[in-house]
Order: structure tokens, then C-alpha cells, then sequence
């Protein structure tokens, strides 16, 4: 099947932002308040990066408990961490810098190391955080790209049908590079996942993931189909265009 979940259409990119950010507190407080900690893992790319921001203003800030919040990363190019292509880099400057956030509560992907190193080190990482074999995240937020991937999960990758293990490392012949990525069995356990998407191009792919066929070797993004958990789709208005049943 294709793709499901809410689909919210904000009317503008600033309301998306504001409506992102304001899942990010929601989520927060409710796992705070039933276990004491809450779990996130954070997006890459430009749609997330004003989201980061908002969420680091004074307004937003103060609704989190930073002290009791971990935060993970759903991929990493394999850069260095002070790489401009860098995700933490970016999620650093954004937000994790400008909160009370504990370092070692900030859990990064080495994108600086072998990738399949990388990859084991932070499956373990997230068994030993998440004190599980069977590790779950509050909230994992996400993206779509033209091609219809999201994480670092591409199109025709092998990490797309990845069933066993969580993170998984991919070298993507299209973009000539290694990448590192949370793999579906992480990604479907997630209690929340949020797709955020912006802008009318990507109006054509949104439909063809929420509507079309499912054919996740040709869009990865529809591969993610949490078992025990909810999917939202944050987007825009023009993002929106083309769906039927916005």
C-alpha cells in the first residue's frame, strides 16, 4: 500500500514551522511526563533547518526539558562533523548550541569514520541510550527528496529492504558517496514520525508517495510504515498541490 497517515496542510512555510515545532513540544512533554525522558531523532536538509531555529527561540525553548531529552540523528553524510554538508553541523548551529542541551545527551553519527563503522557504533549507541534490544523513539522527523528518499534511504539501495538491522550504511551511486542511515526496523518503531514537507516542488512526489502505488524501491519514503506507532505529514500549501485527499 502506499504511503498513510494526517496529512496537515499548513497554509504557508512559517506555518509549518510553527506547526512543527509545536509537535516537537507536544511530544516532549507527553513523554517527559509518562517516562521521564524523551527520545528524538532529527532531519537533515533545508525544510528542517527553520523548525531547528524556532525551536531554539525563547518562546519554544523554555517548553522542553532539554536535560531529559536525547537526541539522535536520522542520517549523516560522510563528512566531518564540521563539514558544511553535515547534518550535526547544521542541527548544531540551528538549535543544539543555543539550548540547555547536555553534551552527552547529543548523539551524533561519526560521518568522519568508516561508514560501516559508523553505522555498528551507532546501532550500539542507540541500544545502550534507549536501554533496549528492541530501541524505540518518541519522535523521528523526516523528509522527502525529489526522488521520493528519505533519511538516506534511496531509491533501488539495499538499505531500503534493510530488516534487521537499525542503522544501516550505503554508499548512493548517484551522489557518488557514503551515506549513514536509520533503517526501516528503527524507523517503524518510532511511537511518532513526522514528515515535513515544503514548496511545490515537491508537490509531484508527495502525491505519488501518499497516493500512488507502493513501489518503496522507487520511493523510499513510502517504505516507512510504523507498527505500533502514528505517521503525520506536515506540509505546505504548495507541497499539497496535487493531493486528492488533503
Amino acid at each position: 500500500m502506499a504511503q498513510s497517515g494526517a496529512i496537515l496542510v499548513h497554509d504557508s512555510p512559517a506555518a509549518l514551522v510553527e506547526a512543527a515545532a509545536g509537535l516537537v513540544v507536544e511530544v516532549a512533554g507527553r513523554a517527559v511526563a509518562q517516562r521521564g525522558r524523551f527520545t528524538l531523532a532529527l532531519a537533515g536538509g533545508g525544510t528542517p533547518k527553520p523548525v531547528y531555529e524556532r525551536l531554539a527561540g525563547d518562546d519554544f525553548a523554555g517548553r522542553i526539558d532539554w536535560s531529559k531529552t536525547d537526541l539522535f540523528f536520522g542520517d549523516e553524510r560522510c563528512v566531518e562533523p564540521n563539514d558544511p554538508q553535515s547534518n550535526y553541523r547544521m542541527a548544531r548551529e540551528a538549535l543544539l548550541a543555543r539550548v540547555p542541551l547536555p553534551e552527552a545527551n547529543i548523539h551524533r553519527i561519526r560521518g568522519e569514520a568508516d561508514p560501516a563503522v559508523a553505522a555498528a557504533e551507532y546501532e550500539q549507541i542507540l541500544r545502550e541510550t534507549l536501554r533496549s534490544e528492541r530501541p524505540r523513539l518518541d519522535l523521528v522527523l523526516l523528509g522527502i527528496g525529489d526522488d521520493g528518499h528519505t533519511a538516506s534511504l534511496f531509491p533501488g539501495t539495499a538499505a531500503v529492504r534493510e530488516a534487521t538491522r537499525l542503522v544501516a550504511a550505503q554508499y548512493v551511486d548517484k551522489l557518488a558517496a557514503w551515506r549513514v542511515s536509520l533503517a526501516p526496523p528503527l524507523l517503524d518503531a518510532a511511537a511518532e514520525v513526522a514528515f515535513l514537507v515544503e514548496g511545490g516542488g515537491k508537490a509531484e512526489v508527495l502525491a505519488a508517495i501518499l497516493e500512488g502505488p507502493y513501489q518503496p524501491d522507487v520511493l523510499p519514503a513510502q517504505r516507512i510504515q510504523p507498527t505500533a506507532g502514528r505517521v503525520r505529514w506536515l506540509v505546505d500549501a504548495a507541497a499539497a498541490a496535487r493531493l486528492r485527499r488533503a
